[in-house]
Parts: structure tokens; C-alpha cells; sequence
């Protein structure tokens, strides 16, 4: 008998392995969260704010590396003239548009 209430004591200090289970998992999904998700969520948010705030006469950075300047928007492209050249037109969504730099208010 003092087999059996040995067996129990231990039992219940090891504690449930499926509580144990549950904790790491969830511990895991809040790493992720915090490592993973959290900072692309603001990288988005950040780059929607700069793209509401594109205004005809700034120079952007493409992600193919070119700049240039815009010259017309709608909902979701713009057009944008490449370097010396006025005839070099080229309309792109708004999404290739990494960085913008505004014109100096002189």
C-alpha cells in the first residue's frame, strides 16, 4: 500500500504533461508573434503611410533601383519620368516604390 501512495505523490509532482504541452506551445506562438509578426505588421503599416503620402513632384527609389519623378497618380499605379529625358515615361504600381523623397518647400 505505501507502494501505491508513493506512485500517486510522484505522479502529481511531476504535474500533467499535457498542461506542460499547452504552455509550450503556447509560448512558442507568442514568440512568433513577438519576433516574426509583429514587426512585419509594422513594416506594413509604415510603408501604406508613405505610399498615401505620395504627391506629384516627388522623386522615388523603385525596387529595381531606378529614380525618377511623378508625374501622374490613380488608385493603385503611378507614372513616373526617369532622368533627363522627358519622353522616358513608365507607369508602375504603387507598390515598387521603396523610399520617396520630397522637394524641398524654398
Amino acid at each position: 500500500m505505501n507502494i501505491l501512495l508513493t506512485a500517486t505523490a510522484d505522479a502529481t509532482a511531476t504535474g500533467n504533461p499535457l498542461i506542460l504541452m499547452v504552455f509550450y506551445v503556447v509560448f512558442i506562438f507568442g514568440f512568433v508573434y513577438l519576433i516574426i509578426l509583429r514587426p512585419q505588421k509594422k513594416e506594413r503599416k509604415k510603408m501604406a503611410a508613405m505610399l498615401s503620402s505620395l504627391e506629384i513632384g516627388d522623386s522615388v527609389l523603385t525596387n529595381s533601383g531606378f529614380y525618377g519623378t511623378i508625374i501622374d497618380i490613380t488608385d493603385d499605379t503611378v507614372i513616373i519620368e526617369f532622368g533627363n529625358n522627358k519622353n522616358c515615361r513608365i507607369p508602375m504600381q504603387k507598390a515598387a516604390i521603396s523610399q520617396i523623397e520630397k522637394p524641398d518647400a524654398e
